[in-house]
């Protein structure tokens, strides 16, 4: 765990795996979520708050691909995985990993 960090620190901007966290504190939700949107990546975000409808909130404004509410890293392979932005493209897991293998044609034929 780091703190002290700032929103212009590499540890802050980069998408970074492993057991890290760096905490950054917040005045309001919108200067929270505004901060978390400005990195260049959106594999994941991790909310934690006794009142779901915050959690509902916050989720729907968080431009990443999971969002885990009251834990972190829970898979299914029934939902989706997959980022946003320079996290990635495409989904694996659920019915949205078929797209990758399906070929999308439309076809207008007139008829007189």
């Amino acid at each position: 765990m780091f703190a002290g960090v700032s929103d212009d620190m590499q540890i802050a901007r980069d998408e970074i795996f492993g057991p890290v966290i760096s905490a950054l504190p917040f005045d309001t939700l919108d200067e929270a979520v505004e901060r978390a949107n400005a990195t260049p990546y959106g594999l994941a975000a991790g909310v934690f708050t006794r009142d779901v409808s915050k959690a509902h909130v916050i989720s729907r404004s968080l431009r990443a691909g999971s969002v885990w509410v009251n834990t972190y890293h829970a898979l299914d392979p029934a939902m989706p995985f997959g980022g946003y932005k320079m996290s990635g493209y495409g989904r694996e897991g659920g019915t949205e990993h078929l797209d990758e293998y399906l070929h999308t044609k439309g076809v207008w034929i007139k008829l007189d």
